[in-house]
């Protein structure tokens, strides 16, 4: 990587840390010790990469959602946060390429008749979301007939799907599966509505940090230090994203 101008630093650490939030509602890429309360997962250890090469300290925010990090950014008290890639996000977000790429599809119950991502799209299906999650934000604007029932998370999502009778509960795809799998009664479908492209972001006007980071995403995903991350937190169903060499186009 290049060298770490000042500009670099002041957009990162303007108060002299990486004041960095961790989108728990997606357990792909971060998870709390249910023992000590410690962060974990893929986008933790990015966020500690991020600080050991810059040698500043990372100070993390925990939210239960990503809608709730995103609510937070136009108040100035996040530096960097890891989210899913969406045009919404963009006005307040500057992007890197992803890192990580997961799916989003639809959790059933085992008799229903939908059997294809290609089936939910009618009048009379009600589909669980969690409020502001990337997968909420893409159905928002690609179901034309089916109706969104919001809950304040990805989890409570489910709960909601469960409690109400939904027709489906969108989210993605490993949380789904764990689900189904301690659950019987119901199922995953196969196939994806969209691929949920992971990035690391910073507040809009901090484009020498945006610049930096993008390097350094391409860095950790060639060397496999991605690969490594999401495999020590046991999530080895995610994909690395390909490496991209221009900013994402949003």
């Amino acid at each position: 990587m290049t060298g770490i101008s000042e500009n670099v630093l002041s957009e990162l650490a303007p108060t002299g840390v990486i004041r960095t939030a961790i989108n728990l509602g997606n357990p792909v890429l971060a998870q709390k010790d249910a023992a000590t309360g410690a962060l974990q997962g893929v986008s933790v250890a990015l966020a500690r990469e991020v600080g050991r090469r810059l040698g500043v300290e990372v100070v993390f925010q925990a939210f239960e959602s990503a809608g709730k990090v995103f609510e937070v950014v136009p108040r100035g008290t996040l530096d960097l946060m890891f989210l899913a890639i969406d045009p919404v996000r963009a006005e307040e977000i500057l992007f890197t390429a992803p890192y990580v790429v997961i799916e989003g599809t639809y959790l059933v119950c085992d008799d229903s008749p939908l059997r294809d991502v290609m089936e939910f799209d009618r009048e009379g299906v009600r589909i669980a979301v969690g409020k502001g999650a990337a997968y909420d934000l893409y159905l928002s604007r690609a179901l034309k007939h089916a109706a969104l029932e919001r809950a304040a998370t990805s989890a409570a999502a489910i709960d909601l799907f469960v409690d109400e009778g939904l027709e489906a509960a969108a989210g993605v795809r490993q949380p789904l599966l764990a689900y189904a799998a301690s659950h019987p009664g119901f199922r995953v479908i196969d196939g994806r509505f969209t691929a949920i492209e992971q990035a690391v972001g910073v507040p809009k006007g901090r484009e020498a940090a945006r610049a930096w980071l993008q390097e350094f995403v391409e860095e950790v995903k060639a060397s496999g230090f991605v690969a490594a991350a999401l495999a020590a937190s046991g999530q080895t169903a995610a994909s690395v994203a390909p490496a991209q060499a221009r900013w994402p186009e949003v």
